[in-house]
């Protein structure tokens, strides 16, 4: 293991990815190691075809891709190959940590996190999990054996981990977005939008949303006829479509997006967000105090979506709203909510205290305490 020194500068290998719910906390973990080490070396592992082989460059980080895949949720001729492809991962995992000898490695999910934290593991080399979700993967839970810490979002987490290796620490979120509030009027002119306006932004996470589109676009009409504005993220998939159905409302303030970069203006224009229940979507959220509708996606492992949605839903901090009604009650329950100025108020004042702006720092803190 190669520790820090005025010789060796600090190396770190960071993990994971698939969505932008994994690879942005990983950004963010690495821009903090960078900030206390400049000279810090650090080196994302990904899933080559997976959107973090193009996030993580832009953010100005290097990346190696494996070939790896996830299990499927039904069988299919893919997961009896799954186990050969793992084996071959690991391999492929173990040599570029070797080749790289960092002193520490960080896991923060996504299909390649866990060859290379079993890769590390099997070398000796120190681990971190990240564990974002309220309810942990089967994968994080048999990784979680090997790793020397687990740094989580949620409490009663010990049901899933061994108790004396979890810290409470929050999610990790882009620095920017805790200034969100501040930029009104300059997120009104980067969208081309009029500032004071009742606004509306609609995020289906990064790969996006089938239900949220097809209601989005179903409902648009009404939306403007109440004096909206929208900013609509849609995903790649969608996004051609959504350009189409959007055109005749452009002039009236709609505007579609396949993927926002500057989150952190969409965030600060906003009055209500409609969001599917991923950790980050839900931590940033916490952070800015948005008043929310979140619909989990019922597409994810052990719907832990629909687990986060429920943390914030069940203390008056959130608005939950199940997948299968989108169709029929989102709109409604959009506009209901934007023309009550008093429970926007009640669901900010709930949510705000979830909030961890201090998470960062504090995962940081602890992989720093691995290599000492």
């Amino acid at each position: 293991m190669t520790t820090p020194t005025s010789a060796a500068p600090l190396r770190v290998i960071i993990s994971g990815g698939g969505t932008g719910g994994h690879i942005y906390p990983a950004v963010a973990i690495a821009n903090e190691i960078r900030a206390r080490h400049p000279n810090a070396v650090i080196l994302f592992v990904g899933a080559l075809g997976r959107m973090e082989m193009v996030r993580v460059p832009e953010a100005g980080y290097e990346i190696k891709g494996l070939r790896v895949a996830g299990l499927q949720r039904r069988l299919t001729l893919d997961n009896l190959a799954f186990p050969f492809k793992l084996i071959g991962a690991v391999r492929e995992a173990r040599r570029i940590v070797q080749e790289f000898r960092p002193a520490v490695v960080v896991g923060v999910g996504g299909y390649a996190s866990a060859p290379t934290l079993l890769a590390a593991a099997n070398l000796d080399i120190p681990t971190l999990i990240q564990e974002q979700n309220s309810y942990a993967g089967l994968t994080n839970k048999l990784l979680a054996k090997r790793a020397r810490r687990v740094c989580v979002a949620y409490e009663g987490m010990e049901r899933f981990f061994p108790k004396e290796k979890i810290i409470l620490t929050g999610n990790p979120v882009r620095s920017d977005i805790l200034s969100a509030r501040q930029h009104g009027v300059e997120a009104a002119q980067y969208f081309g939008l009029a500032a004071g306006k009742p606004t509306v932004l609609l995020i289906g996470g990064s790969l996006g949303a089938r239900t949220l589109n097809e209601a989005m676009a179903a409902g648009l009409r009404r939306l403007v006829e109440a004096g909206c504005q929208v900013i609509w993220q849609t995903g790649k998939g969608y996004y051609s479509d959504a350009v189409s159905i959007a055109a005749p409302f452009v002039m009236r303030g709609v505007k579609v997006f396949d993927f926002i970069k500057r989150m952190d203006l969409a965030f600060g224009l906003a009055d209500v967000v409609v969001s599917r229940a991923g950790a980050l979507a839900i931590s940033e959220l916490s952070l800015t105090g948005h008043p929310s509708i979140l619909v989990p996606s019922p597409n994810v492992t052990e719907d832990h979506q629909t687990k986060n949605a429920q943390a914030l839903a069940q203390r008056g901090a959130a608005l939950l709203l199940a997948d299968a009604e989108a169709a029929t009650r989102l709109i409604d329950e959009v506009l209901a909510l934007v023309q009550n100025p008093a429970r926007q108020e009640v669901l900010r004042k709930n949510l705000l205290p979830f909030g961890r702006p201090n998470a960062t720092s504090a995962i940081v803190n602890e992989i720093l305490a691995l290599v000492r």
